[in-house]
């Protein structure tokens, strides 16, 4: 696949590499709009559909996270992926005026990591409930959750409890996924014939 070629102002702001036929542009927080915008609008470019903007979480980093926009021209049958870094802290400019299907994408890479969109206009949980602490898809964020919620039938509400695993946790060797635990789980005791 042919990468699309940028204005030299526009290449000079948005470094391209292209990897397995994918071109992929890195972007600066600050220059977001504007190369989008120029992705769009640009007769050489086309790319009128957001398909998706994903957040990654890299803790190690100081921009912590990286917020991927992938686009598509469907006129020259055409993909191209953007990417930037954030931190905690720095919001990323809200790309719902360029690509109104933004909005849903933007509101759930804020619920699931955490990051930040200056000018959204409905910047709230989209995936979690209003009281979820955390951010689910941090690396940082535990396994088991801070809490589970449920329905309790007897005082007809959803409660708050903390978390308790019924199971223990198994540790498997991933040689074989054939082989179980070396013990009888509960429930199995018919399948080994001990029963």
């Amino acid at each position: 696949m042919t990468a699309i070629e940028l204005k030299p102002e526009i290449a000079a702001k948005a470094p391209s590499k292209t990897a397995h036929g994918e071109q992929t542009l890195t972007v600066a927080v600050d220059d977001l709009t504007a190369v989008l915008t120029y992705l769009r609008d640009d007769p050489a470019c086309q790319f009128a559909v957001l398909i998706d903007i994903c957040g990654v979480d890299y803790p190690a980093r100081e921009k912590r996270f990286e917020v991927v926009y992938h686009l598509l021209s469907p006129r020259l049958n055409k993909r191209i992926r953007v990417k930037t870094s954030t931190d905690e802290t720095t919001p990323v400019a809200s790309v719902n005026d360029i690509y109104p299907a933004a909005n849903w994408y933007e509101r759930e890479a804020y619920d699931m990591y955490g990051i930040r969109f200056s000018g959204h206009p409905d910047l709230r949980r989209l995936l979690t409930d209003y009281g979820f602490q955390g951010h689910p898809l941090r690396k940082d964020f535990p396994l088991s959750g801070f809490v589970e919620v449920r329905y309790d039938d007897g005082a007809k509400r959803v409660v708050y409890e903390p978390v308790k695993l019924n199971q223990e946790f198994r540790n498997f060797d991933f040689e074989s996924p054939w082989e179980g635990p070396n013990y009888i789980l509960p429930g199995d005791e018919k399948a080994s014939g001990k029963a």
